[in-house]
């Protein structure tokens, strides 16, 4: 709309700038213009206009008789410049008689509001269904009153929404799902120790079980012992999936103990990182955090340092996820008191040699 206007004034000023032209001027430019009218017909079959452009040209060339038009060399012929004029004015005349609130009136926003509620917690409900749900409240509306209100919303149909996609599949069997898997790091004399953690979907609570610098099957069956051991007293009886790689450390001795305390191991498909992300983030966030700024003597060193980011992690470090909650700690609740907020006290306690940084209020 705003390109109508901008095309009239523009024309004016370009009026403005021909009236102290001479004729002679004025011809000689209306005969280069048409030569490049010519050059531009042979090189663009059809060219397209906006709707500005049909109704400027129309208004513009519609007091200039017929047997003009057709000896100009117009991109479009006469005719199609007189039926954009008829189809302005019959818009125009059109909006005119139109009444001002055409139809049924709208439905009432607290009726939409419900009818959007009763399709968001219930997924599996169709219009035909909200509609009896609405009429069992006493509340008269048509079914296609209904439908209309989610095709507004871009609510999908019923079965397109009842379809459970793998983020909420996820969601509800966070609380079962272990993830574990191997890292490497180097010490400052270049050897290399492996390192296996394992992580609760459900808390994001992280547990290193051990590092070595020969990881064999045997080493890792142990730790998946010991793993069950803590397991059991944490009380997580409601685990029932590990989910793993296909590395050959993870032998049929070391599904055998899972399956013992009823937990069946998940091997992740070949090259496919993305099936244990959340494992995988967190070696990620372990490297930039810790490993990447550290330098590891030998393997008690290591140890010693991946136990203190545990301990950090699990109790003091944030997470997205958790709602900025730490795995092991809840948030405490928020400070209402005002001159409480306008004389904060927060101290810092440096671990690892302030590497990692924990905030705290004075006691």
């Amino acid at each position: 709309m705003l390109r109508l206007p901008y095309l009239a004034l523009t024309s004016v000023f370009a009026l403005l700038r021909l009236l102290p032209t001479s004729s002679t001027d004025k011809d000689t430019e209306i005969l280069v213009l048409r030569h490049q009218l010519a050059i531009l017909q042979r090189q663009v079959s059809k060219p397209r206009l906006t709707p500005p452009d049909r109704a400027f040209l129309a208004a513009l060339l519609h007091p200039i008789p017929r047997s003009t038009l057709r000896k100009l060399h117009l991109l479009v012929s006469p005719d199609t410049i007189l039926r954009w004029h008829r189809d302005l004015l019959r818009r125009r005349h059109a909006r005119a008689s139109r009444p001002k609130r055409p139809g049924r009136p709208p439905t009432i926003r607290s009726i939409q509001t419900l009818v959007l509620r009763l399709a968001r917690e219930n997924p599996s409900w169709g219009y035909r269904r909200i509609h009896g749900e609405l009429a069992g409240l006493a509340i008269k509306v048509a079914p296609s009153t209904v439908w209309e209100i989610l095709r507004t919303n871009s609510i999908d149909p019923a079965p397109r929404r009842s379809q459970q996609t793998w983020a909420t599949f996820l969601r509800s069997q966070a609380h079962a799902i272990l993830a574990t898997d191997f890292f490497e790091t180097r010490t400052l004399t270049g050897a290399r120790l492996f390192v296996l953690a394992v992580i609760e979907h459900t808390t994001r609570r992280i547990r290193i079980l051990g590092a070595t610098t020969h990881p064999t099957a045997t080493w890792t069956t142990r730790q998946a012992r010991n793993l069950m051991m803590d397991l059991q007293d944490a009380s997580a009886t409601a685990v029932r999936y590990l989910i793993r790689d296909r590395d050959s450390k993870y032998t049929t001795a070391f599904d055998a103990v899972l399956a013992d305390s009823g937990i069946t191991a998940i091997t992740t498909g070949i090259r496919v990182p993305r099936m244990n992300a959340i494992m995988e983030r967190w070696i990620r966030t372990c490297r930039t955090e810790l490993l990447d700024r550290t330098l590891i003597l030998n393997q008690a060193h290591l140890l010693q340092t991946l136990r203190e980011y545990e301990g950090f992690y699990n109790q003091h470090r944030p997470h997205r996820a958790l709602h900025a909650a730490a795995p092991q700690k809840p948030l405490p609740p928020p400070i209402t008191e005002p001159n409480t907020l306008e004389h904060l006290n927060i101290q810092r306690q440096d671990r690892l040699g302030g590497i990692l940084h924990h905030y705290h209020h004075a006691a």
